[in-house]
């Protein structure tokens, strides 16, 4: 990493919404200039700090209760290297996920992050971006004269972390002299102003996760506000990236109706015209698993997500489980308004599907 780079994603804590409480540091990370960088920030900022061979030693984390561990665990950050770059497949949104971070530090009761990462919910960033940016473009050159799209955000919010990683910039400048890679994510964060003069050459589809208040309010605990995730697309509407919106999950509560509209009008209000034209949605019901119901509950004991078996219709997926979604006649209504409201604002935009 040059000087130059190094000195452009100095930390500053001010832009921060993820301050950790703990952090640990795999030796090796230390041997790269991310990780060293972020180690200097780490003791600036009198930040408590161990050393470990591996995360997955990590078994000591403080609390006394299994509630009160996770607490802690989502305020930790490891800093580590990413030791196996062979890319998981992330369909239907991209060939292929790219992994730069893992876990969050939001607390969105619904994520399937909690069941996903288990018992280790602690955020990790890897400092070995080239080792990363190589495997990457070894997926490219394999599918030529494809194009391969990239999912950075599968196992994390990878904006939430940028004020200290800096990891999403140098992304999008390396797929932005790709000729036939193209990089994608997604982020409930606002954090975008590090990234918004990158040279991205449109190779780089910024989605927003954006939901109405209600849900943002009661299950979207520790993430960017209605009000900043709108400013912070049409920031990046502006410095032509290519954008798209994430409506999840949708979920079906007293007023629902009026919460889409606003969110819709908002998001035609706040949005220049001419980038609609190359706008995507994609809309995703609320749904859950019956080992989801159960790591929800005990984690946010006092949620009002509304997780009725008996309310609910059971979908087959693909790997021969199932999840809990709406009956159809609700999940029609939600889905028909919504378009309806979409393409009232946006008629050029295109709702990639409805799930």
């Amino acid at each position: 990493m040059s000087t130059a780079l190094l000195d452009r994603v100095k930390i500053d804590r001010t832009t921060l919404s993820f301050v950790p409480e703990l952090v640990y540091f795999e030796p090796s990370s230390l041997d790269y200039p991310k990780g060293q960088r972020i180690f200097e920030w780490v003791k600036k900022e009198g930040i408590p700090y161990r050393m470990t061979t591996s995360h997955n030693r990590i078994t000591n984390l403080p609390g006394d209760s299994e509630l009160e561990k996770y607490k802690i665990a989502k305020r930790t950050l490891v800093v580590g290297i990413r030791k196996t770059l062979k890319f998981d497949t992330s369909k239907p949104s991209a060939e292929y996920a790219i992994p730069i971070a893992t876990g969050c530090m939001a607390h969105c009761h619904y994520c399937y992050l909690q069941t996903t990462l288990g018992a280790k919910p602690y955020i990790r960033v890897y400092v070995n971006i080239d080792d990363i940016l190589d495997a990457a473009q070894g997926y490219i050159d394999e599918r030529q004269p494809e194009i391969t799209r990239f999912e950075a955000a599968c196992t994390s919010d990878p904006v939430g972390l940028e004020p200290i990683s800096g990891s999403l910039r140098e992304l999008i400048e390396f797929f932005g002299k790709q000729e036939h890679g193209r990089l994608r994510f997604v982020t409930k964060f606002h954090h975008v102003d590090s990234f918004l003069d990158a040279q991205h050459n449109g190779h780089t589809r910024i989605r927003f996760s954006v939901n109405d208040k209600y849900v943002i309010k009661h299950f979207e605990p520790a993430t960017s506000k209605f009000e900043q995730r709108i400013e912070a697309a049409s920031k990046a509407a502006r410095a032509g990236y290519p954008i798209g919106f994430i409506i999840a999950p949708i979920i079906w509560h007293e007023g629902w109706e009026n919460g889409y509209e606003e969110l819709i009008s908002s998001l035609a209000e706040a949005l220049p015209h001419d980038v609609t034209k190359d706008l995507t949605f994609e809309l995703i019901q609320h749904r859950f698993t019956k080992t989801a119901k159960a790591v929800i509950e005990k984690r946010y004991p006092r949620t009002k997500l509304e997780m009725d078996i008996e309310k609910r219709k059971y979908k087959w997926g693909r790997w021969g489980q199932g999840k809990y979604v709406y009956p159809d006649e609700q999940a029609n209504a939600l889905r028909m308004f919504i378009s309806e409201r979409i393409f009232e604002h946006f008629p050029e935009a295109k709702i990639e599907y409805f799930t």
